[in-house]
């Protein structure tokens, strides 16, 4: 599951990245409301975790936007306002749910997940193109018969490249979705799980899936 988190807390944002990721969703995060919406808007995530106290947009402002604009990804507000209209007017702006903090962390987790399950526009459960597929729920990945065993990392970039496949995913969208937004990450740390990933995806003797675009980024197509 992709999730982006808006979190401005220096504290709270770096524990649930690592919370969600340890549960093996790919997460970005994102650290005032201007740069959560944008990110939002132009990005395919499956639940949104929306903080409200932000600095440049508060989340009351991100989520009334996003829906004013046609973006129907579930979102869960997270916040410390707690009185009933606080809480109808996150829900009156296009929130699905609203969680109040201290909270634990078990429950976060679950209504987080039943918020993606209601969804918004669907997302598809199995990815697949030409004999390549991977499941999203059971994170199988397979080719023709033969099932492909990846690491979290590669599971990640064969993700992200699948969702956006046929079209040129940059190096800095591959490394924000799965090493999460502000990752100190080098390019040829990425261009190494590439090259790892394509050994298993692209052996010899089968057809070419996964293409590089020099300079810019990845994608996966089919080659006519």
């Amino acid at each position: 599951m992709r999730v982006l988190v808006v979190e401005d807390d220096v504290d709270m944002g770096p524990v649930l990245e690592q919370a969600l990721r340890e549960e093996g969703d790919s997460v970005v995060l994102a650290k005032d409301g201007v740069t959560g919406f944008e990110l939002a808007k132009t990005n395919d995530f499956d639940v949104i975790l929306l903080d409200v106290m932000l600095p440049g947009l508060d989340g009351f402002g991100v989520v009334h936007r996003l829906r004013e604009q046609g973006c129907h990804t579930p979102v869960l507000m997270l916040t410390a306002r707690d009185t009933i209209r606080d809480i109808v007017h996150g829900l009156n702006s296009g929130a699905d749910d609203y969680l109040t903090k201290p909270f634990a962390l078990e429950v976060l987790l679950a209504r987080l997940r039943a918020v993606a399950r209601r969804g918004g526009s669907p997302q598809k459960l199995v990815l697949r193109i030409a004999d390549l597929t991977l499941n999203t729920a059971s994170r199988e990945v397979s080719r023709g018969n033969r099932a492909i065993e990846l690491t979290r990392t590669e599971y990640g970039i064969l993700e992200m490249l699948l969702r956006n496949s046929g079209r040129i995913v940059s190096r800095d969208q591959l490394i924000e979705a799965v090493w999460g937004y502000d990752a100190e990450i080098e390019n040829a740390t990425l261009d190494t799980f590439v090259h790892l990933l394509r050994r298993k995806v692209d052996p010899p003797g089968e057809s070419k899936l996964i293409h590089t675009s020099r300079g810019v980024g990845y994608s996966i197509r089919v080659e006519h």
